[in-house]
């Protein structure tokens, strides 16, 4: 098995040390290269080591972890944070498909996270996903996300999104403008990460809609036709609320 090569980024002596010791010590093939308390540190030493990973803090004195992105043209190397963020920002990592370690670091995640890094050092696009984290933390509701799909991941505004269809265990994602995308996600899921976002409502049991998206909404036959040109059925009994939601807009 391949040794990853890796670097830390964290503020906190204690931080560093525990888990350098941790990688180091319960063999999960990582050899810690070095060890930075700020950004800038970590910026000299991944030029100079080229690490496969950096494991890196977010709140950080002068530079936050975020802003690591602006000191490369182009990042060649895995990210995982290691963060005490709140929920919020755990969702943002996750919509972002960018792997995270909560501390206090519990052995049994980061053998986890160890494990993700492998297939994904395959399949290097961290650049994009940390444009895609800093426009969701930046923002008070989550405004890119990345989706699973055959061959890697595609990333995509939630304003483009007309709709989301559940099919079984699988979603189906339908566009302002482009073809559809079937990804191994459930509606729920998609419920529960836009679910601070108004602009999205559950017409029917196995449908969400973005409201923004509407062009017409019949009541006569209880559907909307979308911008895209797709239609999607209302159910009986959400109508009454969801015709609610819409004047709401109007007033």
């Amino acid at each position: 098995m391949k040794t990853i090569k890796a670097i830390i980024i964290d503020d906190e002596e204690g931080a560093r040390r525990l888990l350098k010791n941790a990688l180091e010590e319960h063999n999960t093939n990582v050899e810690v290269l070095q060890t930075c308390a700020n950004v800038p540190e970590g910026v000299l030493a991944i030029n100079q080591l080229e690490p496969d990973v950096v494991f890196l803090d977010i709140e950080m004195p002068m530079y936050s972890g975020l802003e690591l992105l602006g000191f490369f043209k182009e990042i060649s190397f895995e990210i995982i944070f290691v963060t005490a963020y709140n929920q919020y920002a755990v969702q943002a990592f996750e919509v972002s498909a960018i792997d995270y370690i909560l501390k206090p670091i519990r052995l049994d995640k980061l053998e986890s996270a160890i494990e993700k890094l492998r297939a994904r050092l395959a399949i290097p696009n961290m650049s994009k996903k940390l444009e895609t984290l800093k426009s969701n933390m930046s923002s008070d509701r989550i405004e890119k996300i990345a989706l699973p799909v055959s061959d890697g991941l595609i990333f995509i505004k939630v304003s483009e999104i007309c709709h989301i269809e559940a099919d079984g265990s699988y979603s189906t994602l339908s566009l302002l403008h482009g073809n559809d995308i079937l990804v191994s996600k459930k509606l729920k899921y998609f419920e529960a990460i836009l679910e601070d976002n108004t602009d999205f409502y559950r017409v029917h049991r196995s449908n969400l809609v973005n409201i923004q998206n509407i062009q017409k909404y019949n009541r006569h036959e209880s559907n909307v036709l979308m911008e895209n040109g797709s239609i999607v059925k209302v159910a009986r009994d959400n109508k009454a609320a969801f015709e609610k939601r819409l004047k709401a807009l109007h007033t």
